[in-house]
């Protein structure tokens, strides 16, 4: 199980290809894949781009406690987290997480696990630059789902 934080932009496809490659072969029935972009919106306001801060060594080993309690849960064969860090523009992948199992059924429970613990408790600080040019600290997460 691998945690990758990068300041740079990543291709999520060619993430999953190459470890999929390297790492797992062909000894896997099933991958679930989750992709977090950024959206150009949050709150009723317009995001012109977004800085994501954490705390180097702190934030990879509770990504990294994370996948352990999820291996703990479900059959896991591997897993994989990648992070974006710093400046991020609207499109942009922010996070990709994929659990590669022998079965759909852990596949989906354990990435839908993996995400929700990593919104509700990964050291990561958001600060949005609104297109009015205002910037604010994001104080908490959304619960995953559009408000009705």
């Amino acid at each position: 199980m691998t945690v990758k934080i990068y300041a740079n932009a990543f291709d999520p496809w060619q993430e999953i290809q190459s470890y999929q490659n390297t790492l797992i072969g062909g000894h896997f029935g099933a991958t679930n894949v989750f992709i977090g972009t950024m959206r150009d919106f949050n709150d009723g306001d317009d995001v012109k781009s977004m800085t994501l801060e954490h705390y180097p060594g702190m934030t990879e080993k509770k990504l990294a406690d994370i996948l352990i309690a999820a291996g703990q849960q479900w059959q896991i064969i591997d897993a994989l987290i990648v992070h974006r860090v710093g400046t991020i523009m609207p499109n942009e992948p922010i996070v990709l997480i994929a659990v590669w199992t022998a079965h759909r059924g852990d596949a989906f429970d354990a990435c839908r696990y993996v995400i929700e613990a990593l919104k509700s408790t990964a050291p990561f600080w958001k600060k949005e630059v609104l297109t009015t040019a205002q910037e604010r600290w994001v104080t908490k997460n959304t619960d995953g789902y559009n408000a009705h």
